[in-house]
């Protein structure tokens, strides 16, 4: 369906002023990948760069949802906006959201500070939907002082939310795996603060100490960040406050040593080089793919090497 300046127009105004409709709506043409994304991206971009954005990630049944439950309470309780991006697996039948974070966060569905949305990835890797950095900016020009990404799950393919979230906390739970598999799976490296959830369940305190141990020996400099451990029992709200004071702590000092700001030009940069290597390949698709088979054969049989080729693919020639 095409959408035309003056609609987009219109339903900005109405995100601006903090419309769920409207903000639903405008989350729907990013998601469905609209022709009018970039007219969107233009009328948008005047009001982004304000919200906090949480991303909030760890293996499934660890808690997640009932923490980000949890979370968006203690913040409405400070007088913030929250909004909550939940990306779910993809449905096989219709390629729609199909957990349903909604669902469970129903105590917050007749807040109008409060805006949950669950996004599919639609088959994409990385924990995160392709859509996810515009629909950040759409929940950003809507006025929400924090918004929380609810990755899929934690694993080898999931370290995309370390670079879309301004803080990343990493969920884990005693039973769930131990820290030494959390190691592998590479979350010790992209967690600002690591949270153990269920901590009334044997085998929390044992958790807490593997993490500590193996925190303390990754390399850093006398003023780099040391990620906390913080024990929460989320669906008793239990060490929640302590979470957002960590949060706090942490957003102070990537502000005073200037890497929150480095950090959102490197998200930037890549949002950049993402969308120019999805035009590329469109216009690959539009006008170089026939030729492709016959570039691949020649360099089978050895009469072209595969640079030549990938040069002939850029310049069209």
């Amino acid at each position: 369906m095409s959408v035309d300046r003056d609609e987009v127009r219109d339903v900005v105004a109405e995100v601006r002023l903090g419309k769920p409709r409207a903000l639903g709506r405008l989350i729907s043409w990013i998601e469905n990948a609209s022709p009018a994304l970039p007219m969107i991206m233009k009328e948008l971009a005047p009001d982004t760069g304000r919200a906090h954005v949480i991303g909030l990630t760890g293996a499934p049944g660890v808690g997640k949802s009932t923490t980000a439950t949890s979370l968006v309470r203690a913040f409405r309780l400070r007088g913030q906006r929250v909004g909550v991006l939940a990306v779910d697996p993809s449905s096989p039948f219709s390629g729609g959201a199909l957990l349903g974070d909604r669902v469970r966060m129903q105590e917050h569905a007749l807040d109008p500070d409060v805006y949950i949305r669950s996004m599919a990835t639609r088959g994409h890797l990385g924990g995160l939907a392709v859509a996810t950095p515009q629909a950040l900016r759409a929940f950003d020009a809507a006025g929400f002082d924090t918004v929380i990404v609810e990755t899929v799950g934690v694993g080898q393919s999931e370290l995309e939310v370390a670079e879309t979230a301004d803080t990343v906390l990493v969920l884990l739970a005693p039973g769930m795996g131990d820290g030494i598999q959390a190691a592998k799976a590479g979350i010790l490296e992209i967690g600002d603060i690591f949270v153990v959830n269920k901590s009334d369940r044997d085998g929390a305190h044992a958790l807490v100490r593997e993490l500590r141990s193996m925190i303390a020996l990754a390399e850093r400099g006398p003023h780099d960040w040391k990620p906390p451990i913080v024990s929460t029992i989320a669906y008793q709200d239990r060490g929640i406050e302590d979470l957002l004071d960590a949060v706090e702590r942490f957003r102070a000092s990537q502000v005073a040593t200037g890497r929150a700001k480095a950090r959102r030009v490197a998200r930037a940069r890549r949002e950049v080089e993402n969308i120019a290597l999805a035009k590329v390949r469109a216009e690959f698709r539009l006008n170089g793919e026939a030729g492709l088979d016959d570039l691949a054969e020649a360099v089978s049989r050895g009469e072209l090497d595969p640079y030549a080729a990938a040069d002939r693919v850029v310049v069209g020639s």
